[in-house]
């Protein structure tokens, strides 16, 4: 009995002592946009469709990011100092708005496309500008001579802020505002230690592995060892994409960028993330936990990992969404047994096609259905040999496929 209320105590304690106040801007975390597939191994970004993508051409200047939440300037108001930056945001008025700021890291890196390159925009939305960099509202903790902005290739690092044009450098560091659409929120506690070798991020959703892979491996092996992690009975993580790995920074820290008191054992390290490189294939992008960049590596090379999962993920009975079709769907229970339940509700007269992939690659079982309305399948598993299994739900939108991705443990 005393040790488990000392035990109780202890973890009340921890939680107390992790709490950490802090603004939520965006409503959601969005995907990366990339598209492509470059390696047989199940895991890279495009294997997973959570957050797709979708923006509003509001038809004057604006554009609405319907993932965060949040209105953007459509066309970037050019090069300048980063001074004058903060003044062009903040006297800057359209669209009928004046509440226009400078976007923070997380903001700025939020509409980056990884499928595209110079820029990596939608430019379907986004104009295409001369702009290398853009300025963000965050200074480098321990330099507020330098800047963090994101870049035309689909990074985001700490800049001089002298290396702009107008400040005497030679490179084109532009301006492009932002302003909320719904206020933020003030959430007390950032992360969460849920006291199982797990971490909840309660600003993105997302549950972190609180360890690390100790061992520096390559992309590939990285993606398996992902595939491969069971951790409090949860089968469904996978390697971050970049997307997600960046979302650990803190850019109030160095050595290591994040808070340890959290992340205690995350260490000055190179992290793999889901995410290739679009137009050098070889190489994957990587969050360099030093000041906190994200750069690319030859998937070769080795790196460490942290694994994540989605907290309204397909373990147990959550209900999720395949945002772009409207499509929900519960799959349960996870682990399994001797049966596997697919629960379709298809809100759109489109087909949905289910499939199940065994650890080999090999399709094992596929259904299809097309009546509006719930829909529910059964996958007989009595036969199947126990381990990983990967499910695929395929929807139709616009004429082209949209997919969601998940795993399953078979449990004999």
């Amino acid at each position: 009995m005393k040790k488990t209320i000392i035990t109780s105590l202890l973890f009340l304690i921890s939680v107390f002592i992790f709490a950490q106040s802090t603004t939520k801007s965006m409503l959601r975390l969005p995907d990366t946009g990339q598209k492509n597939s470059f390696t047989n191994t199940f895991g890279e970004d495009n294997d997973y469709s959570i957050n797709l993508p979708y923006y509003i051409d509001n038809k004057n200047g604006t554009i609405t990011d319907t993932i965060t939440g949040l209105m953007w300037q459509q066309t970037d108001g050019g090069e300048m100092t980063i001074e004058n930056a903060f003044i062009y945001c903040d006297t800057l008025t359209l669209g009928g708005y004046t509440n226009w700021r400078l976007p923070n890291a997380h903001e700025g890196f939020s509409i980056l496309n990884l499928q595209n390159n110079n820029p990596a925009l939608d430019i379907l939305y986004f104009t295409k500008t001369t702009a290398q960099y853009w300025w963000t509202s965050d200074k480098q903790v321990n330099d507020a001579n330098k800047i963090w902005c994101t870049n035309a290739g689909g990074g985001i690092g700490n800049h001089p802020k002298t290396e702009t044009i107008s400040a005497g450098g030679t490179k084109y560091f532009n301006v492009r505002a932002v302003r909320d659409v719904i206020t933020p929120t003030v959430i007390s506690n950032h992360f969460t230690d849920n006291g199982n070798g797990t971490i909840t991020d309660n600003l993105t959703n997302l549950v972190w592995q609180k360890e690390p892979n100790t061992n520096a491996i390559t992309w590939e092996n990285a993606l398996l060892y992902a595939n491969n992690l069971i951790l409090e009975n949860d089968s469904d993580w996978r390697m971050p994409n970049i997307k997600e790995i960046q979302s650990l920074n803190d850019e109030g820290f160095v050595n290591p960028s994040v808070n340890t008191s959290i992340f205690s054992n995350i260490g000055v390290k190179k992290y793999w993330s889901s995410t290739s490189q679009q137009n050098q294939v070889a190489n994957a992008w990587y969050w360099n936990t030093q000041f906190g960049i994200t750069t690319y590596d030859p998937k070769i090379n080795s790196n460490y990992v942290i694994c994540v999962r989605t907290k309204t993920s397909n373990s147990s009975t959550s209900i999720n969404t395949i945002e772009s079709t409207k499509t929900e769907f519960m799959v349960y229970p996870n682990p399994a047994n001797n049966k596997v339940n697919f629960v379709i509700n298809n809100m759109e007269k489109s087909p949905i096609k289910i499939t199940v992939y065994n650890s080999l690659n090999q399709n094992v079982w596929e259904q299809k259905s097309e009546s509006i309305g719930m829909n529910s399948l059964e996958w007989n598993t009595e036969n199947m040999l126990a381990g990983i299994y990967y499910y695929q739900i395929e929807t139709i939108k616009n004429n082209e496929s949209v997919y969601q991705y998940g795993k399953l443990l078979l449990k004999h």
